[in-house]
């Protein structure tokens, strides 16, 4: 299974925020490069990365980061945040990232979403934020009113190549993810799944590992609080 260490940008600094609540957010002392250079070091080999500054703008803000970050280590990175455009996810391919992942704007226009998985082939990922059962959007402000797996039905047959799937309430708590909810998507979905939100041990790695159709799980605030310990999860790629 892949591991994803996170790096949430704000400010061209890492930060984590709690439910994805701007206003409840930590910052921390490495560079998103230094951070990317310490995973890499630890022989990670896939990156999730959020543009937060992207995701309430609509612009590739942090593009530059994230060429350096690309162009400097051998490491795959899949990047989020604001994608709202053709344009937008070209600069993210041009950059030579392996995917782009597509949340509100693929949610409030399916035929953006569909039309992009034809123009960008195996290069577009869907990012399923929820709560309640429900997708939200708009930096996680809006309820978009539609319920997570009447959706993923109706955009299964798009050609999206990986899903990520976070519960809200979950994301930043080190709660553990929503194994339950995670597990009723990855068996409705055509694609592989990555499960994010709420990861707090390597006992949640593990448990991930045993649900169907899971390519891989996004590990962020836990690792940057010190309770997972980048050996021993890196003991778990592909293990």
């Amino acid at each position: 299974m892949k591991i994803f260490p996170a790096i949430d940008i704000k400010d061209k600094k890492c930060v984590r925020l709690i439910k994805g609540d701007f206003d409840n957010k930590t910052e921390y002392e490495m560079s998103p490069v230094e951070q990317a250079e310490k995973y890499k070091d630890h022989g990670f080999e896939n990156l999730h990365i959020v543009d937060l500054d992207g995701a309430l703008t609509g612009e590739t803000v942090n593009l530059s980061i994230i060429q350096e970050i690309v162009g400097k280590f051998d490491i795959k990175v899949e990047i989020g945040g604001g994608i709202r455009n053709f344009e937008s996810i070209q600069k993210y391919i041009d950059a030579g990232v392996e995917k782009v992942i597509l949340g509100s704007a693929a949610i409030k226009d399916k035929n953006f979403l569909k039309e992009a998985c034809q123009k960008f082939q195996n290069k577009i990922a869907l990012g399923l934020d929820a709560k309640g059962g429900y997708l939200s959007v708009s930096g996680w402000k809006e309820n978009s009113n539609q319920l997570t797996l009447d959706y993923l039905k109706e955009v299964n047959d798009y050609g999206i190549s990986r899903l990520i799937y976070t519960d809200i309430n979950r994301d930043g708590t080190k709660q553990s993810p929503n194994f339950e909810e995670t597990a009723k998507v990855s068996e409705a979905s055509n694609c592989p799944v990555i499960i994010s939100g709420g990861v707090s041990s390597i006992d949640d790695v593990k448990k991930a590992k045993e649900l169907k159709n899971i390519e891989g799980i996004i590990v962020g605030k836990a690792i940057y609080d010190g309770d997972i310990n980048l050996e021993e999860l890196a003991k778990e790629i592909d293990a």
